[in-house]
């Protein structure tokens, strides 16, 4: 309940009694360019424009800067502007930009033009070799940043202006092809592995194959023409191999796999063990064919949510004629047609009648979900019984598919604790095991004259032993596969840190209203202690005109019911912690909290007995006053989420304890808490919250779930905060995790995942560390060579690979 926020005047939400979060909260980061911004759902933008999806790229602020050459998308950044126009609810806070700026001082000076390149990528095989190709493009001259996400197959760069990003795109194409990769459109074109046939995509691995096989057969009849033709398959194979060691080592990587080979081949034929050597890059190349596919396997939950938008849309004309146009070229406002069994090319609302959806893809809700007139549908969706008429409220790349997509693909740069200590530890290991190489090869014929040929041998297996690659991707294998197993059923996990946090929770806070509860409260209960029910709702409806909150919006739904003819009250006023206020008729009328009530007003005990009866019921009320007399109460009820009990019965059976954080009444909440069997603490500020996550923390991991920018807060405080779906767009970027389909059910599987991830984790560590030392001692021992030691790097990739799949196929 808030009037306009204006440029320079802090305004204070005061909360409905009952609501979770009733006190002002400032959230650092959260403001207009000179206006103010509480960031409530009902706000048709935060800052001015939507959560920021790329690295400082606001889509939708203007149209995007004429495009470089070479296909790639190009977006300008400049500070977003102000929204002037809409009014700044939240749940029970407001901050202006004063007020943030008392928290953290902010600069009100747009930052300079900055320009990002984006191209989809092919050819990548592993999340190691996104990792190679950003440092080589990030060492660029003109480059401030690049990122490439693997999930997605997507570089973006970005630029200090689009002069620069103009010059830079042939020099940044020229080194990812250098590095071994290829850049197509970031919009048009399909990736390479889609335009790749299986035959083409497999040609190098053949060819060897063949000429391996080739070489076998003319071994046979004669010794030397086998040893020259096993030779020649040898040097053929290492080209491509030798090639990208080179770059590699060019770009900062001189340990790569491919280096190692490259040794180890060369020593090989070095030694006259050409067959071997022949052998050593099958497998090698076989290897990396492998590991390729398993990877597409993690990367197709996220293609599938891609293929979700169909690329063409049938649009109305305002003379009724139809036309087809490329998805992307839809604005907001567009009125669009689509049949049964079409998908929704942009987030929709539905016009004319009531028409059914399949929504499986995005919420994993296998029946049709029944929408009716204004209300919005996702793109993504299936109409699923008749031909809609729809208008489209999404703009290019904002969509409900494009900000999933932006989310997996912030989560990329998230690593976990673990990922980033496998990353450290690489880094010296590789090193340390070629020094150990080395020394195999020189002190046992030095010092202990050995045969030189034989120790040669040993410290080329070694050498292939020593290659990481098996333990690199152990983690990032599990942790993509485990976030496109959560992003299948509508929960998004923003990175592997998240993703290890949520696995080691041993407490969830529950927000109450649009968390455990519907977040749709109706007014159940209207009593009048003068006889006039009617003018008691149609007074209070009148004060609570123009407000957004659910709470307010029920009392003005049921004055409309009634048929009450509803004006603004004059000289609205909110009171901060219990309630609002305002004029009409000529009297003052105040909606305040039972256990709030000014000092000079005093109820009569039948009249406290009503409160105590309806609270008792589990409802939130609040006392009419006028002219500062009791004269009634108006008691609401919000309907508990259908798999609230379920969720918290099952977060009890995995060991986990759950408490309700709110700042209804304590009668309320307890009616509330005994249904679903869950501990609570009530009448909580939103700071309150922030006491009750940091008391808890300290002894235990604990998760918030909230689903308003006021339990913002707690969210940042807790081990980790999750969000509801229905939440703000605040919420759901300062959250960790979100649900995005509002089943609270889904919270238990979404830890249950999380543990199930960490466990694969650490079964891909123990394969791979545990291969290498077997086989390090068998090559010492000299039971093993070359072919099985490329075998066993091979197999330990390939075996953590497929074992992290595993998760793909995660059932609870």
């Amino acid at each position: 309940m808030c009037a306009q926020c204006n440029n320079k005047k802090l305004h204070v939400h005061a909360a409905h009694p009952g609501q979770d979060s009733p006190a002002t909260v400032q959230v650092a980061n959260n403001q207009h360019d000179g206006g103010s911004c509480c960031g409530s759902s009902s706000c048709s933008s935060v800052n001015g424009t939507d959560p920021v999806i790329n690295e400082g790229d606001s889509p939708g602020d203007e149209e995007p800067a004429p495009r470089p050459p070479a296909g790639l998308a190009v977006n300008r950044i400049t500070s977003a502007p102000a929204d002037t126009e809409s009014s700044c609810c939240s749940q029970g806070g407001c901050c202006s930009a004063e007020s943030v700026a008392d928290e953290e001082q902010v600069t009100a000076e747009p930052p300079p033009d900055r320009a990002t390149l984006s191209w989809k990528v092919g050819g990548m095989d592993c999340p190691s070799c996104a990792s190679k190709l950003e440092k080589a493009i990030s060492a660029l001259e003109g480059v401030t940043s690049a990122k490439v996400m693997f999930a997605t197959e997507k570089l973006v760069v970005s630029c200090l202006s689009e002069r620069v990003a103009a010059s830079l795109s042939e020099d940044i194409i020229a080194k990812t092809r250098e590095t071994g990769f290829s850049l197509l459109d970031a919009e048009n074109a399909p990736s390479e592995s889609e335009s790749q046939s299986l035959l083409k995509a497999n040609l190098p691995v053949l060819t060897l194959a063949g000429m391996m096989l080739l070489s076998v057969i003319l071994s046979q009849f004669n010794d030397m023409t086998g040893t020259v033709a096993f030779a020649a398959t040898t040097l053929l194979g290492l080209v491509p191999i030798v090639r990208k060691a080179v770059s590699s080592a060019k770009n900062g990587s001189p340990f790569s796999i491919e280096t190692l080979m490259s040794v180890a081949a060369v020593g090989a034929l070095y030694l006259g063990e050409t067959a071997e050597a022949a052998m050593v890059l099958l497998l090698f190349m076989i290897g990396e064919q492998l590991e390729g596919y398993a990877s597409a396997k993690a990367r197709s939950g996220v293609k599938a949510l891609m293929a979700l938008v169909p690329e063409q849309a049938t649009r109305l004309l305002s003379d009724g004629r139809r036309e087809q146009v490329a998805a992307s070229a839809l604005q907001p406002g567009d009125i669009i047609e689509v049949a049964p069994g079409g998908r929704l090319p942009a987030d929709v609302v539905l016009l004319e009648h009531a028409a059914s959806f399949d929504e499986s893809a995005l919420t994993g809700e296998s029946l049709p979900v029944e929408r009716n007139p204004g209300e919005t549908v996702m793109a993504g969706a299936l109409a699923a019984d008749s031909v809609v008429r729809l208008k489209v409220v999404s703009r290019k790349g904002e969509n409900a598919i494009d900000r999933i997509l932006h989310l997996i693909e912030e989560a990329e740069s998230r690593k976990a604790p673990l990922e980033r200590f496998v990353d450290r530890f690489s880094r010296w290991y590789t090193p340390a095991m070629i020094a150990l190489a080395t020394l195999v090869v020189v002190i046992p014929p030095l010092f202990f004259a050995q045969s030189w040929e034989a120790w040669l041998y040993k410290g080329l297996t070694l050498l292939l032993i020593a290659c990481p690659c098996a333990l690199v991707i152990s983690i990032p294998a599990a942790v993509t596969s485990g976030l496109a197993a959560a992003t299948r059923r509508g929960a998004l996990i923003k990175g592997g840190a998240a993703l290890e946090q949520l696995g080691r929770i041993q407490t969830v806070a529950f927000d109450k209203t649009g968390t455990l509860t519907e977040g749709k409260p109706a007014v159940t209960d209207i009593v009048s202690w003068d006889g006039d029910e009617d003018r008691l709702l149609r007074q209070a409806a009148a004060i609570e005109v123009g407000s957004a909150h659910p709470l307010a919006k029920a009392v003005i739904t049921a004055a409309e019911a009634r048929g009450l003819t509803v004006q603004e009250a004059a000289h609205r006023k909110a009171l901060p912690g219990r309630g609002i206020q305002g004029e009409i008729d000529g009297e003052l009328l105040m909606l305040s909290a039972a256990d709030r009530l000014p000092e000079t007003v005093s109820l009569t005990k039948p009249q406290a007995d009503q409160i105590f009866a309806l609270e008792d019921e589990g409802k939130t009320l609040v006392v009419v006053l006028r002219n500062q007399q009791p004269v009634g109460l108006i008691a609401w009820r919000d309907t508990l989420r259908q798999d609230s009990a379920a969720a918290i019965e099952a977060l009890h059976g995995m060991g986990i304890r759950t408490v309700m954080l709110t700042g209804d009444n304590p009668r309320a909440a307890a009616a509330i808490a005994r249904e679903i069997g869950i501990e609570y603490r009530a009448g909580l500020l939103p700071e309150d919250k922030v006491k009750e996550i940091e008391q808890v923390s300290q002894h235990t991991r604990i998760a918030m779930v909230g689903d308003g920018i006021n339990d913002a807060p707690a969210m940042k405080t807790a081990s980790i905060g999750i969000a509801m779906g229905s939440g703000s767009d605040v919420a759901l970027e300062t959250a960790d995790a979100a649900l995005t389909h509002n089943r609270v059910a889904e919270l238990p599987v979404m830890i249950a995942l999380s543990q199930a991830t960490l466990a694969n984790i650490r079964q891909n560590i123990t394969l791979a560390l545990g291969l290498k030392g077997i086989f390090l001692v068998t090559t010492l021992l000299g039971m093993t060579g070359l072919w099985l030691a490329v075998l066993a790097d091979s197999g330990a990739t390939a075996l953590v690979t497929l074992n992290a799949l595993r998760l793909l196929k995660f059932k609870s």
